[in-house]
């Protein structure tokens, strides 16, 4: 499978008709992820930006902080499966109080679906796989509203707040 660099962040393979999404592509994104400076990788499966379905895999390793946000402009929901590792899937309300936690491992929880307009965030526990769909088409001007009261990707604070949302959905993991 040949794959196309998009960004320093993303990857494509262009087919005609099928693809099939197996552990070496899995592996690939992995260490993309690993690399990249972002400690995450997407490899898209759909067309591009302008298709109504965005479908792709998102490798995070566990220092990547994905800063929560909101799919808002246009209002989007969101599914991701887990393929391989472990991730919390975070919800909060508006005043930034984390709400839902979700702890998704190959022996208890697969997936999740999150409605459109829900602030949300993803935090790996090790290195992780998911393939992810959401509506498109993909703008990256609207497609993200960043949360106001969370720390901002690369500051000082983003760090202490990641490991303080790990804590969080250990701990009510291990509650349930």
């Amino acid at each position: 499978m040949k794959l196309e660099r998009l960004s320093s962040a993303a990857t494509i393979s262009r087919y005609d008709r099928v693809i099939a999404v197996g552990t070496e592509l899995i592996q690939t994104k992995v260490q993309d992820a690993i690399s990249n400076a972002r400690k995450r990788e997407i490899h898209v499966l759909h067309r591009g930006p302008a298709d109504a379905v965005q479908r792709m895999l998102n490798a995070v390793e566990p220092s990547s902080y994905l800063r929560p946000h909101r799919h808002a402009d246009p209002p989007k929901s969101e599914s991701l499966v887990l393929l391989r590792g472990s991730l919390g899937f975070v919800t909060f309300l508006e005043d930034g109080t984390p709400d839902t936690f979700i702890h998704l491992h190959p022996e208890k929880m697969l997936a999740v679906d999150c409605r459109e307009g829900v602030w949300h965030t993803v935090v790996a526990f090790e290195p992780s796989v998911v393939f992810e769909v959401k509506n498109g088409p993909h703008a990256p001007a609207t497609d993200k509203e960043f949360a106001p009261w969370a720390p901002a990707e690369g500051s000082i604070a983003a760090q202490a707040y990641l490991s303080r949302l790990k804590d969080l959905i250990l701990g009510e993991n291990e509650r349930n």
